[in-house]
């Protein structure tokens, strides 16, 4: 029987070197490596600009060049047992320098240091980088990891469970088969939060519980609740990490349509841009304490949960415009081939 939280101890792994936050991260960690080399060699600020360009004459190609290559074989170094990953990674990169080293060395005016130099700090500023991407892993992955989606998972409010509840007792007598729905769509709804949600889910099964979601609310609210779907783009194979939809769904009813007396419209827009899947949902904005401060929870939570999943491609905005409150998910379109 497969458990809910999974505590298998971490496996090594190479890093994803086509995930936007590894490559900003290397580019970042690689420029301020040049940048103290630079001011370790200058004495004022005139012979440290000198130094800066001199070393990142050497440094940025041979940088555009691995990231380029390192891109090109991710799923080969992926494929591959970690300590030959990081065997190849090394490898590339001594061969990169070589190469570099011996096609510049004529363009250059002085003679540059020995090659052996060169090698020397290209393997040290390599390690060290798949040495961070080591630590970074274990850090979220797997038990501690799990355990921190599992606690960021969106949870429905207890209000919701016995609202739901109440709303059910009431129509078993005058209409027997849609109670007998709302408890399938509860079921649902429960299980899917109740399950292992560390994995991406199909973006369709998200949308369908969505919609269970939702129409478990109108039982209560009735015509209070409008919900308009504009859904025609939506790309039904994205993978998603689950309920991400969900808690703000559940924000908007809880903020934007328990407080009113007339009715309010929830929009949800899903299409794919690109290579992006976007999510804007906009509900009703009253202006009070505690509507403000409970959104923020939510989002926080998401937005954690995004970072876990796809780290720096992969952003939550939100917006207040007259009397409508926004917030426009942009994540990266995923396929289960490419999860």
């Amino acid at each position: 029987m497969a458990s809910s939280i999974n505590q298998n101890a971490y496996s090594s792994a190479m890093p994803n070197f086509r995930n936007l936050g590894i490559l900003l991260r290397i580019l970042l960690v690689v420029n301020v490596l040049a940048l103290a080399a630079a001011i370790l060699q200058s004495a004022d600020m005139r012979a440290l600009w000198r130094e800066l360009l001199e070393i990142s004459a050497v440094v940025q190609p041979l940088l555009i060049l691995s990231l380029l290559a390192l891109v090109a074989l991710n799923d080969v170094l992926k494929r591959l047992p970690y300590y030959l990953g990081v065997a190849a990674v090394l490898a590339l990169e001594l061969a990169l320098t070589a190469l570099l080293y011996l096609a510049g060395r004529p363009l250059l005016e002085a003679e540059p240091a020995p090659l052996a130099r060169y090698g020397v700090l290209v393997a040290l500023t390599t390690g060290a980088l798949l040495f961070y991407f080591h630590l970074r892993g274990r850090a979220l992955s797997p038990a501690l990891s799990e355990a921190r989606l599992q606690a960021l998972q969106a949870r429905i409010r207890p209000h919701f469970l016995f609202n739901s509840i109440n709303a059910v007792l009431s129509l078993i007598r005058q209409d027997p088969r849609r109670a007998e729905t709302a408890l399938e769509d509860m079921s649902d709804l429960f299980r899917v939060l109740m399950a292992d949600n560390r994995d991406l889910s199909p973006l369709a099964r998200e949308v369908e519980l969505c919609r269970q979601y939702l129409e478990l609310e109108q039982l209560r609210l009735g015509e209070r609740l409008q919900v308009e779907w504009h859904i025609d783009k939506m790309p039904r194979d994205a993978l998603v990490p689950p309920l991400v939809l969900q808690p703000l769904l559940e924000n908007a009813v809880y903020h934007g349509i328990e407080p009113r007396v007339e009715p309010g419209v929830v929009s949800i827009n899903i299409y794919a841009a690109r290579d992006r899947v976007h999510a804007v949902l906009r509900n009703p904005y009253r202006q009070d304490g505690d509507h403000h401060a409970g959104n923020k929870m939510a989002l926080a939570n998401i937005r954690e949960r995004l970072q876990l999943h796809f780290d720096a491609e992969a952003t939550l905005v939100t917006r207040v415009a007259d009397d409508t409150y926004q917030v426009h998910i942009v994540m990266p379109y995923v396929k289960s081939r490419e999860a």
